[in-house]
């Protein structure tokens, strides 16, 4: 198929722009206007089309053999397919490229081109845009210059898309396809009506706890203000250091064990922490409002997912909205529903990290015991706590899943601790037992331990010329990098050794590293993969689409008809291992349902 590469330039000012509204908010807006369009078929030269010209152009490209690359394809292919009703047959993104070469790096047009073309001045990207911002009807000579700063964006992304297609993998461009269809080509429904009622009750519940407080809702959202009005009260307000600054701040984070004993401590104030608890999470009203908003016109919802939004490939949030972050029972999640007719098959992986940590470790018995589907977490409390656990012992069954998930990457003893008392349910442990506990984790799995020595020993390798190529189970060892079994890589920019520690630089900040955290980043890139691949033959099924990714769920539409059929098809791709881990044991479970409510 032909390729085109496209960029619209749209007409926006201080309240209409991407930087307050969503892209879905943006084109449907009454104010909406597409100024024009830069087209460059192939290696042709690129051409400017004004506003007049633009709907005909369009309509008379073969969309049906045409694939379109922009640079974030989000925003140039929704105007495209939801505006001008044009839907090409594939979707490549250079923005999504970018961030899949150089996770650690800023992926806007600029700064790639910066750094792919580092040596030649003239692949810069202009500023003209500004000089039309609030002109809503372009002059000839501002449609000129327009069109020149459009050309010239067109142009770079081909030049971006050239170099980067030299050395990317063809699963990952299906996996950039996929990504941009379910934003542009969206199926999934929201339940507005649901979500207005819940936003609705938010409100009215939240007015109702400020009243109740006796304070403003000003000074319960403050920082500064709330800890002035406890001080006033005779509290002494707990404090801790700042991750950015390294100052002392008021801790009052609800998951901070300090603010949680000072809740405590003065159970007669249980009015002023729980409307400081509404009021902070004025988030969730915000979020049921975003959602609202960014409904389509015909009621389908658009799917914001950032392709390698980490390091290790995962996705995230986009355009305003994080749907890695709907947890279980939330009204934002079940207003989230098929169309009449279709169901939604919504299939999880079961604890793939801990089963690829295992795997990789070559922790032979936590394999076998995955394989043979043993309840890992209980077969751990037991040893914690020196007797069988089963799944009836909810509470020591959770202490040794927090375990199993969270030791495995080096955690010691305080922050274990520390976990279990802010978790749901929350667990008091002594200091000693958080010692002991840590210390049977990687007595029973000594392998794991030495997986993060060997984790270590691949950073040396990384920044030493003679061990670039060497592998350490599905890994190449490159300069700065691991390459993972996909053709992509863990990325380690200007990786070195100094004062006793590994550290990397990224535009944004200097990041200290060791074994067991790049074990991490392995084990998640290497589950990522397992998920994308799998997302990759679900969406090959003729029975369904692929509407939405969630951390380790894949969520599918499709006809209600033999969804039982269909639902077990779907599970036993998610159950089978690549060939790079065939031996890897492998489970996942699922459900069929109008709603995402699993």
């Amino acid at each position: 198929m032909q390729k085109i590469y496209l960029d619209f330039e749209t007409y926006y000012d201080v309240q209409l722009s991407l930087t307050k509204m969503s892209t879905v908010q943006y084109v449907n807006s009454p104010e909406f206007k597409v100024w024009g369009v830069g087209i460059k078929v192939e290696d042709g030269e690129t051409e400017w089309y004004n506003e007049e010209e633009t709907p005909d152009v369009l309509q008379q490209i073969d969309w049906a053999n045409t694939a379109v690359v922009c640079h974030n394809t989000l925003f140039d292919a929704y105007i495209l397919t939801q505006y001008f009703n044009c839907i090409p047959a594939f979707y490549y993104d250079t923005a999504a490229m970018s961030r899949g070469l150089y996770p650690n790096m800023s992926a806007s047009l600029a700064n790639a081109c910066k750094r792919e073309f580092a040596n030649d001045e003239t692949m810069r990207k202009g500023e003209e845009l500004v000089n039309a911002k609030g002109v809503r009807d372009l002059d000839p000579e501002l449609d000129a210059q327009i069109g020149g700063y459009c050309i010239q964006d067109v142009d770079l992304t081909y030049a971006l898309f050239q170099s980067y297609m030299a050395n990317y993998p063809d699963k990952e461009l299906q996996i950039i396809d996929l990504t941009v269809r379910l934003f542009v080509e969206p199926k999934l429904m929201l339940d507005r009506g649901s979500l207005t009622t819940y936003k609705d009750e938010i409100a009215i519940k939240t007015a109702a706890g400020i009243e109740a407080s006796g304070t403003t809702r000003e000074v319960l959202a403050s920082q500064q203000k709330f800890k002035a009005y406890l001080e006033d009260l005779g509290i002494v307000v707990p404090t801790k250091k700042s991750p950015t600054t390294g100052k002392r701040i008021p801790a009052f984070g609800k998951n901070d064990s300090a603010y949680i004993q000072m809740c405590n401590l003065y159970p007669e104030y249980k009015h002023i922490w729980d409307a400081r608890e509404l009021v902070k999470s004025r988030i969730e009203e915000t979020r049921a409002q975003r959602f609202i908003d960014s409904t389509n016109p015909d009621g389908t919802f658009s799917i914001p997912l950032r392709y390698y939004a980490a390091h290790t490939g995962r996705f995230g949030g986009a355009d305003k909205i994080n749907l890695q972050n709907l947890p279980r029972g939330s009204k934002l999640r079940t207003a989230l529903m098929a169309p009449e007719g279709q169901k939604l098959f919504i299939a999880d992986l079961s604890n793939i990290e801990a089963r690829m940590l295992a795997w990789l470790s070559k922790e032979h018995d936590l394999v076998e015991a995955f394989a043979t589907g043993r309840d890992v977490y209980c077969e751990f409390a037991s040893q914690i706590y020196g007797r069988t656990i089963t799944k009836q012992d909810k509470l020591e069954r959770y202490v040794g899943k927090t375990a199993i998930l969270g030791l495995g990457y080096g955690m010691g003893a305080d922050k274990f601790q520390a976990t279990l008392k802010t978790g749901s349910p929350s667990v008091e442990l002594s200091d000693t037992a958080a010692k002991s506990i840590v210390m049977q984790y990687r007595g029973m799995y000594p392998n794991i331990p030495k997986l993060w020595s060997g984790m270590k020993d691949s950073l040396f390798q990384m920044i030493n010329p003679q061990g670039y190529g060497l592998k350490y189970g599905p890994l190449t060892i490159r300069a700065r990098a691991l390459e993972l079994p996909n053709g992509m890589a863990l990325n380690y920019p200007n990786l070195m050794f100094e004062y006793g520690n590994f550290v990397y630089k990224t535009e944004r900040e200097i990041i200290r590293t060791h074994g067991p955290r790049i074990t991490e980043n392995v084990v998640q890139a290497l589950a990522r993969i397992v998920i994308t691949d799998q997302m990759l033959e679900v969406q090959a099924m003729p029975e369904v689409d692929i509407v939405l990714q969630v951390h380790d769920e894949i969520i599918a539409i499709g006809s209600e008809l033999d969804s039982d059929a269909t639902m077990e098809k779907i599970i036993n791709i998610m159950r089978t291992a690549p060939d790079w881990c065939s031996d890897l044991p492998l489970d996942a479970e699922g459900g069929v349902s109008q709603v995402y409510d699993k």
